[in-house]
């Protein structure tokens, strides 16, 4: 088998787990969608409302996954294997300290801060949804430690078990609570958060049980932690946790945008959206896999196969992304139909959704590429490219194309592909260059 054929099946064998396991997770926000849309737009645009701002609230966690998963694989590659657990146990500890004072600081200013999102008809049902789901951040912080563990030492295949158990409970129980199903209340689009929430407690605790299970098999020392550890943890996670949080704004800024074109256009882009992050995701799981074998391979002292594992996976996912976005083209309405119950809504959305297909193609290799860079250690430089992309120059214009000059979600999303692919041309001349520099996990 040649060199080649050997990286790309390495890649696969690593990958595909990993975007199972994301692609289960991204529909926890699609079921909620789904179900809610039923009861007419009203609630599907306050359970938006909700889920962008309880997104934002966890964006602050997000970059725990990253920092686990790099330090883990790191030590893998420097066969320190004593020590790869340390870096989750570290990040459990975190979560319970940093997510449990976060949720309820959001909890207690939901209203204030989903007022600007939401119509005053639906913004109960938006904060209800809000306080649900951010109630779970302890969990999420939880998952997002245990999916570093699993990613960092190959394994995506276990966390990928939890989430699909996860995602089955979620749509139970949501579907209970929403409709009054299974000798359950009826809550209505609330129903779906605190099924999120419930669910997603359960995945936190089959992690912790598959851990456990993982430790005493291996031998490791199970608690065995150092200050400076939960330093480095803290200091690797907060630049991609500001990147997350700027990506949080930015969509929940998005969403204000489109607001100003009418409630309707609202729920027609909360369906959007949350169409473009669930079919993104396979482009991330990637990219993911792409963090971790270039962490391995800058732990090998190893640049050049680093840099060679950057581009073999970029372009893995750009030709996965072409084909997974194909239906968004070829089945538009049927695709919309599953969360739209008016034709007139369906009609709006034809076209958007069709540039949102285009977007996710342009995007495949920023978010690779990306990914690899803070495998690298250059999380700053990610940062940084992701911040002035977004605020200077794709909010802006959507804001000015969209509302200003009348373009409505048309104009937006013709920004989204312009956006992308800038983004995209960005990353290759500095991944090509090598302009980034390992350091020390």
């Amino acid at each position: 088998m040649s060199n080649a054929a050997v990286r790309y099946r390495t890649i696969a064998m690593l990958g595909l787990p990993i975007i199972g396991g994301m692609l289960s997770q991204s529909l926890l926000n699609l079921v909620d969608a789904a179900l809610v849309g039923q009861l007419g737009p009203q609630a599907l645009a306050a359970t938006g409302a909700g889920s962008y701002g309880s997104f934002v609230a966890i964006s602050l966690i997000l970059g725990l996954s990253s920092a686990v998963q790099s330090m883990v694989a790191r030590r893998r590659g420097q066969r320190r294997y004593d020590e790869m657990l340390q870096p989750v146990v570290g990040g459990l500890l975190l979560s319970v300290l940093i997510a449990l004072p976060l949720s309820l600081l959001f909890i207690h200013f939901s209203q204030p801060l989903l007022a600007p999102l939401t119509q005053p008809d639906s913004a109960g049902l938006a904060r209800q949804y809000f306080d649900y789901r951010t109630t779970a951040m302890v969990a999420v912080a939880m998952n997002l430690a245990f999916r570093g563990w699993w990613n960092g030492t190959e394994r995506p295949g276990y966390y990928l078990i939890s989430l699909i158990a996860t995602h089955l409970l979620n749509i139970a129980v949501s579907y209970g609570l929403i409709f009054g199903a299974f000798g359950l209340p009826t809550m209505g689009a609330p129903g779906a958060g605190l099924g999120t929430a419930i669910a997603l407690f359960a995945g936190a605790g089959i992690n912790g049980l598959m851990l456990w299970q993982d430790s005493r098999r291996q031998q490791i020392a199970l608690f065995s932690l150092k200050p400076a550890l939960l330093r480095r943890l803290i200091s690797l996670s907060i630049p991609p946790s500001l990147q997350q949080l700027l990506i949080a704004l930015a969509v929940i800024s998005l969403f204000y945008i489109v607001g100003m074109l009418g409630m309707e256009q609202q729920a027609i882009a909360h369906v959007l959206i949350n169409l473009t992050l669930f079919l993104i995701l396979p482009a991330v799981g990637f990219g993911v896999a792409a963090m971790s074998l270039v962490s391995r391979a800058l732990g090998e002292h190893n640049v050049e196969l680093a840099h060679s594992w950057g581009w073999a996976v970029a372009k893995t996912a750009l030709g996965t992304l072409c084909l997974i976005s194909l239906p968004m083209w070829l089945l538009t309405d049927q695709v919309l139909g599953l969360f739209l119950s008016e034709a007139a809504l369906i009609d709006q959305a034809h076209a958007p959704l069709q540039l949102a297909a285009l977007a996710i193609c342009v995007d495949a290799i920023a978010i690779v590429l990306g990914q690899a860079l803070l495998g690298a250690g250059a999380s700053r430089l990610v940062l940084t490219i992701s911040t002035l992309m977004q605020w200077g120059l794709f909010l802006p214009l959507a804001w000015l194309v969209g509302p200003v000059l009348g373009y409505g979600l048309l104009g937006i999303w013709l920004c989204q592909v312009l956006y992308r692919g800038l983004s995209s041309l960005i990353y290759i001349r500095i991944w090509q260059r090598q302009q980034w520099q390992t350091c020390v996990l």
